[in-house]
């Protein structure tokens, strides 16, 4: 007995793997996973109560401090970087975490993998940082 013949598939079962109908469906699911493959929008979720405390806190921060201008500029220049940050800020958790408790860390980093921490952190600094119209004065 040769030793390709052992082998060898029957006609039947290499041709029945091929038919239109199973190459239609193999190519829909393939189609259906590279649509989602390369996405870069995701699904929107809603912050938690505790995140936006430490957005709070975060831009309360910024602006008891006067560093308005220039955390804005920051943030908004490194905006599309924001979840490599929140990459290496889970890198940097063990060195950090003698100085901010690691609970924060984890939080911040979480948060810095959602690409609409930025806008939405950058639109409180703005926010609090805007004058306040003195109760009882009316828009002229």
């Amino acid at each position: 007995m040769p030793l390709d013949s052992r082998f060898r598939l029957p006609f039947h079962t290499v041709m029945t793997s091929f038919s239109k109908t199973s190459l239609t469906g193999k190519w829909d699911r393939v189609r259906e996973e590279l649509t989602h493959a390369f996405s870069t929008k995701s699904v929107t979720e809603v912050f938690a109560s505790e995140d936006l405390a430490l957005l709070e806190r975060v831009a309360d921060a910024v602006v008891k401090r006067g560093m308005t201008a220039p955390a804005t500029i920051f943030l908004e220049s490194l905006g599309p970087m924001n979840f490599l940050g929140s990459q290496a800020l889970y890198f940097l958790t063990p060195i950090v975490e003698w100085a901010i408790n690691a609970k924060e860390i984890e939080q911040v980093a979480r948060l810095l993998e959602r690409r609409e921490t930025i806008p939405r952190l950058i639109a409180m600094i703005e926010t609090k940082s805007a004058p306040q119209a003195p109760q009882g004065a009316s828009a002229q």
